[in-house]
């Protein structure tokens, strides 16, 4: 399914304030029922570190700050607690010694598995409650989100003023 472009859409900004709701709610909801299944909790800053080492394999901590845009010693504070916990491992390079790699380890992708269990089973309880016409509709919406949100994160990123810095 490609990205649709269309003009402009008055309301556009309706739309994405919904989606902005329920985002947050979806976070609120979560963070309520907290898993139980895992003696550690992880925090939300953590997840998205856990999120982007699973997507980028032996990542270092400058690209990693880069893709997050939080500053590295942000980024290796976080980095220090998950692999306190054993869900991150660094290890030197094999392109450079002065360089880290992080990684996740089997126990860090167990955590994200369950956790992502967990919240399917939870969301998919609040969605029962949907008729079936609109659960499709809402699947539509969603792909066409993802499908456009995969098109601006392949994107270079922009210095806020639209210019493409990359």
């Amino acid at each position: 399914m490609g990205v649709e472009q269309s003009g402009p859409d008055h309301r556009l900004r309706d739309v994405a304030r919904a989606v902005r709701g329920v985002i947050e709610l979806l976070e609120v909801y979560w963070a309520r029922a907290p898993d139980t299944s895992s003696p550690v909790t992880v925090s939300a800053p953590q997840l998205r570190v856990m999120y982007v080492l699973e997507r980028r394999e032996g990542i270092n901590l400058r690209r990693l700050g880069a893709e997050l845009e939080a500053a590295p010693s942000s980024v290796s504070r976080l980095c220090d607690r998950l692999e306190a916990i054993g869900f991150v491992r660094r290890s030197s390079s094999t392109a450079s010694r002065r360089e880290v790699e992080l990684r996740l380890t089997a126990q860090g992708r167990a955590h994200l598995d369950r956790l992502r269990d967990l919240r399917e089973e939870r969301l998919a309880a609040v969605l029962a409650r949907a008729s079936p016409a609109s659960r499709a509709r809402l699947m539509e919406a969603v792909e066409a989100i993802r499908a456009a949100l995969t098109v601006v994160r392949a994107e270079p990123p922009n210095d806020g003023a639209g210019r493409r810095t990359g």
